[in-house]
């Protein structure tokens, strides 16, 4: 992707500076996802030993979804360890375990990388397209209504991951990260 003739490049980190990476172009979709797993994820997460909370202040978590081919870790590697909400869970999240900085989700099978928002710079991140999954807070909840808020993930969304995919030749490439993280 470019913009203005220039691809585009952002430099992402961990909150101590270990863990390095770089994504390139637009991302797929920029969510609030206020589903169960992503807030009990986000909790345990906040547990660990010097962890910032990346929770919102109406209990989303912010992801930026990239394409894999399209995430670059350029240090701290090493640094990366998953765990999983249950043995069974399709996804895992991912931390860099030098500072516990929640880093990315992926899902079972997925051609792209949920990115947290806290990896961008102080005001580098990208503004949020919508709010998912709204339908699994308690009845009632009051929202915002700066961007669209859709119960489950809409056709849109669904349409943007296929299409970065076709952008892709449907491959999925493979991230190596240590698993058993124990949150």
């Amino acid at each position: 992707m470019t913009e203005g003739g220039q691809v585009t490049e952002t430099q992402l980190q961990c909150a101590c500076g270990a863990m390095r990476a770089e994504v390139t172009g637009r991302p797929i979709a920029v969510t609030e996802c206020l589903c169960d797993s992503c807030r009990e994820g986000a909790e345990r997460m906040a547990r660990l030993s010097g962890a910032r909370s990346i929770v919102t202040e109406i209990g989303g978590t912010i992801c930026v979804e990239y394409r894999k081919d399209r995430v670059e870790f350029l240090s701290g590697h090493e640094n990366l360890k998953a765990f999983r909400l249950t043995p069974k869970s399709g996804t895992r999240r991912v931390i860099a375990t030098c500072c516990n900085t929640p880093v990315f989700i992926e899902a079972k099978g997925g051609h792209w990388l949920s990115l947290y928002g806290g990896l961008w710079p102080e005001g580098a991140h990208p503004p949020v397209q919508l709010r998912t999954m709204v339908g699994d807070l308690p009845e009632g909840t009051e929202l915002p209504d700066d961007v669209p808020n859709r119960k489950r993930h809409s056709a849109g969304f669904m349409g943007r991951l296929f299409l970065a995919w076709a952008a892709m030749g449907f491959r999925n490439p493979k991230l190596t990260v240590n698993e058993g993280l124990d949150v």
